[in-house]
């Protein structure tokens, strides 16, 4: 067994895990302390439209950048490996980011009249705020990849934490002060952004070491099928709000508010999922770049075992607790029925599984496979969505189907590419033991 085996197998936390893992807590905390306190302070009628800025930034925002995030952080380790500078990388990184924030903001103000009508309930404020956050997540995931890219953990996970800390500071303050609008708490948000990205940057020194020129090449490794995936993935997660709002009748005023704290609770699953697949995934690409296939399988067995674990657990719990604990949690006016809990956990679940298959298949470097699993479950979505009636209903329905497109083609698509690299890593080994050794 090699060197990087036994260590691994000793320590199979990748560096960091810890450092981001609190802060993934404090974040996650904050989020349900900023749905809380805005809920109460603005009622469900004027939580509405926040809840649809929520999703809405939420779709696109990590989902057009998050892979700028990947890609800074893979490309600036190889450089950082090899002891060379990545200042060049970063600059080309934000240059790409940039133009990608500059061309969706200018969308958001080409169709900001739509926007405001249909989405946001006439708060104009919110359409610049969400302009403004396009702006403020480009930024904080080109940072984050920069630091996860030198190996500075413990201010990414800072960064993190501080950010949601900072979320529920500001909307706490415009509770406490009678803010009724609200544009002013989706403002709240986005500034919680930049500020955290300015505490956790300034006066950081040796991130932006000179080196040598960056090409777009060892910048976009596969950047294409990543940025279809994740604007996907984020779709599946966060797009039911926006749905009910675009269904909703004008009787109907507060529903995305409804539905949106129903499905904060009831996707706490995959919250939690984040913790597990930090010290877990990375194992499967490790096992995978190292022929070990059978281990492979069975850690993918593992998690697959403990996500279902974890969905039957919360569909048991959600079903039976789920409107007390949106009373208790946001107040009156947003309790959904049962029913509604049961679904969207069930959604959860299947969501959580097409995530663990989506890692297997990345691990494997079958992007477009992976890609091929969120178009089929967005466009199931949408489908099963238009045919219901019933507004909630037919929302959680489509994210189920959705979400079974999702999990049915990946996992048709992961068995037959884990065959071939067994198969390859098997001819390799015949290969070389057929191979006479080179005599001295």
């Amino acid at each position: 067994m090699s060197a990087f085996a036994r260590r691994f197998r000793r320590n199979p936390l990748p560096e960091g895990t810890m450092s981001v893992g609190v802060g993934l807590v404090i974040a996650g905390l904050a989020q349900y302390g900023f749905l809380a306190v805005s809920s109460h302070a603005l009622g469900p009628s004027r939580y509405a439209p926040l809840s649809v800025f929520w999703a809405l930034l939420f779709v696109c925002a990590p989902g057009f950048f998050l892979p700028l995030e990947q890609e800074v952080g893979r490309a600036l380790s190889a450089r950082r490996a090899r002891g060379e500078g990545g200042r060049p990388l970063v600059v080309r990184a934000g240059v790409a980011g940039g133009t990608l924030a500059l061309v969706l903001i200018v969308a958001t103000a080409i169709a900001s009249g739509p926007m405001n009508a249909h989405l946001f309930s006439g708060d104009s404020v919110l359409v610049w705020a969400f302009a403004a956050g396009l702006g403020a997540y480009c930024l904080e995931h080109l940072t984050r990849g920069t630091l996860a890219g030198n190996g500075r953990f413990r201010p990414y996970g800072l960064l993190i934490g501080i950010e949601g800390v900072m979320r529920v500071i500001f909307c706490t303050l415009l509770g406490a002060i009678g803010a009724h609008v609200a544009g002013w708490f989706g403002l709240s948000l986005v500034l919680a952004s930049y500020v955290a990205v300015f505490i956790v940057v300034a006066g950081r020194r040796g991130l932006l070491q000179p080196g040598p020129h960056a090409s777009w090449r060892e910048l976009s490794r596969a950047l294409g099928y990543l940025l279809v995936s994740s604007v996907l993935t984020q779709f599946l997660l966060s797009i039911g709000t926006v749905a009910v709002q675009l269904l909703a009748s004008p009787a109907q005023h507060a529903a995305p508010g409804q539905f949106l704290n129903a499905r904060i609770l009831a996707f706490i699953p995959i919250f939690l999922l984040q913790a597990v697949q930090a010290p877990l995934l990375p194992k499967l690409s490790a096992l995978a770049a190292t022929g070990r296939h059978r281990e492979f399988r069975h850690v993918l067995l593992e998690l697959l075992l403990l996500v279902v674990a974890l969905a039957v657990v919360a569909l048991i719990g959600l079903a039976t607790l789920g409107p007390l604990a949106a009373r208790i949690l946001f107040g009156g006016g947003f309790a959904l029925g049962h029913l509604d809990y049961a679904l969207l956990a069930v959604s959860g679940g299947l969501f959580m599984v097409a995530q663990v298959l989506n890692q297997a298949i990345v691990s494997l470097s079958g992007y477009p496979r992976a890609t091929a699993g969120w178009v089929t479950g967005s466009v199931l979505f949408v489908i099963v969505t238009m045919l219901g009636s019933q507004l909630f209903l037919r929302v959680e329905v489509g994210l189920i189907a959705g979400s079974v497109g999702t999990v049915a083609v990946m996992a048709a698509l992961l068995l037959p590419l884990m065959r071939r690299h067994s198969s390859a890593v098997e001819q390799g080994s015949r290969l070389a033991a057929a191979t006479p050794s080179a005599e001295v």
